[in-house]
């Protein structure tokens, strides 16, 4: 391996049957950063293309699901404010979920 292989990349720490799915999960994620393939304001919000934080919670209709309302601020209209929110709920998700990204 060390004379044939230049480069090695890691999904992440665990075993997987074969090398299909590790070769799909990154021609996935580098294909995103090809013109056309997405939306290219998508990929400046994500995760990790905001300064290594996870993603805030998203929502969708109805306001109300299983009992799960969607946060008065994101109905609001209030650019700023939801922009406050996201960056408060990134910094949540990130330092419970990735502490050691922080």
């Amino acid at each position: 391996m060390d004379e044939i292989v230049d480069e090695e990349i890691s999904i992440g720490d665990y075993v997987l049957t074969g090398g299909e799915l590790p070769s799909m999960v990154l021609i996935d994620s580098v294909s995103r950063y090809v013109d056309g393939v997405i939306n290219k304001e998508s990929i400046e919000e994500e995760s990790f293309s905001n300064g290594n934080l996870l993603e805030y919670p998203q929502y969708t209709r109805p306001e109300e699901f299983h009992g799960v309302k969607v946060p008065e601020v994101l109905l609001s209209g209030h650019h700023e404010n939801i922009e406050k929110w996201r960056k408060e709920k990134s910094l949540e998700i990130t330092k419970k979920k990735r502490p050691e990204i922080r």
